[in-house]
């Protein structure tokens, strides 16, 4: 029986590929301790883990909603936020591991704690990685905006200032690559195929991709019309009224039915009242939504992305950040979305749904990455993956 160590950051699409992996792991008679939030307390203790808080200990429970918002955009904010959350961690959690000795710590690639308290304490790791696997091949498909660059550039002083904090608590981190990617030696499960990943066969034999983690849904959808479409622009940065505005406005006269999921920050009475064929929710569950829909608004974030593609369902895309942007970019270059603007006019919304739903060709696309998906070894070769890292620390 080996114990394994997760650490993840607080956020729903972080979080939900690795439960898959927790029960797996559990119900193949090993133990499982999972640091992480209380906002997330109930799902992971519901997949058999135990859940360990750091609220206690942690900045991140501190965050605005405006901070919330920043962090994905702004490069400097987000990597001050995550070496302020490893040293906030950093003394308590390596006590913690002293005492209870893992086999084994998975970390979330964004958990930057996680990898550095293996990496002090010489733990062996493994990287859990929700986004595409970053080397230098896929870097030039997945190609940042200038503005991107330039933003990067700048940040850069303020950036290594962050770094040397790290290096002067004992954590050898060397770059900002040290800290936001795993090099070829570092053990890698990554939630999608080798046809989505870009460039996957440059990657070594140390990387797992393992497809997407799937959840079971038992709610029900009545599908009312021919078309089906389904709009959510995530769980974190979805506080866009005028957009939601303009979706229903695209949609009110035509023959489409539009599910229409808007967060918990919009107040759905200042929609307004809606006509017969859109329905607006705070939250849905969004498999079963997706398994009627077919064509899926989305603002890109790679387990949305991952979930409408496994049921064969396209995408209008609508990036907020730098790293959904990589997504949608990826989605349109194997023909199976499109990419918008932030900002679409209802014109330009229903004209791509139109576009979507009329074009067989991106269907076709999108099952063509589902059936990518379905061959994957899923949770049980994520659970695999840390098994072989715990059995070589302990042959």
């Amino acid at each position: 029986m080996s114990k394994i160590v997760f650490f993840c950051i607080p956020a729903q699409g972080h979080t939900n590929p690795t439960l898959g992996v927790v029960r797996e792991l559990i119900s193949m008679g090993h133990q499982v301790w999972y640091y992480s939030y209380d906002l997330l307390k109930e799902k992971i203790e519901s997949a058999g883990a135990t859940f360990v808080s750091c609220d206690t200990y942690d900045t991140q429970q501190k965050l605005s909603p405006k901070d919330a918002t920043k962090i994905g955009k702004n490069m400097t904010f987000s990597i001050k936020i995550l070496v302020e959350t490893t040293l906030a961690l950093g003394d308590v959690v390596c006590g913690h591991m002293e005492q209870l000795k893992p086999d084994c710590i998975v970390a979330d690639s964004m958990a930057v704690w996680g990898k550095a308290i293996a990496v002090k304490l010489g733990i062996p790791f493994v990287c859990s990685t929700t986004t595409f696997a970053f080397n230098k091949y896929s870097a030039r498909i997945m190609k940042q905006s200038l503005k991107d660059m330039f933003s990067m550039v700048l940040a850069m002083p303020k950036v290594n200032r962050q770094i040397r904090r790290l290096q002067e608590n004992g954590y050898p981190f060397k770059n900002v690559l040290d800290i936001m990617q795993s090099d070829e030696n570092t053990h890698t499960i990554v939630y999608t195929s080798p046809e989505f990943q870009p460039c996957a066969d440059t990657f070594s034999d140390m990387y797992a991709f393992v497809g997407p983690s799937i959840r079971p849904s038992n709610s029900h959808v009545e599908k009312k019309k021919e078309i089906l479409v389904y709009m959510s622009m995530g769980t974190v940065n979805n506080d866009m009224l005028s957009l939601y505005k303009k979706c229903i406005s695209a949609f009110k006269a035509t023959d489409y039915q539009l599910i229409l999921s808007v967060g918990s920050l919009v107040d759905i009475k200042r929609l307004g009242t809606l006509p017969e064929n859109i329905s607006v929710y705070s939250q849905v569950d969004q498999i079963a939504v997706l398994k009627k829909a077919d064509v899926f608004i989305s603002h890109c974030g790679m387990n949305s992305v991952s979930e409408s593609l496994y049921f064969g369902v396209p995408l209008i895309m609508l990036p907020q950040t730098s790293e959904q942007g990589g997504v949608a970019r990826r989605v349109a270059q194997l023909g199976a979305g499109i990419v918008v603007k932030k900002r679409p006019s209802a014109h330009t919304l229903l004209h791509s749904v139109r576009e979507l739903a009329g074009n067989p060709a991106y269907k076709n696309h999108a099952k063509a990455l589902s059936a990518g998906f379905q061959k994957c070894a899923g949770a049980k070769g994520a659970a695999e993956k840390i098994l072989q890292v715990c059995q070589n620390r302990n042959p």
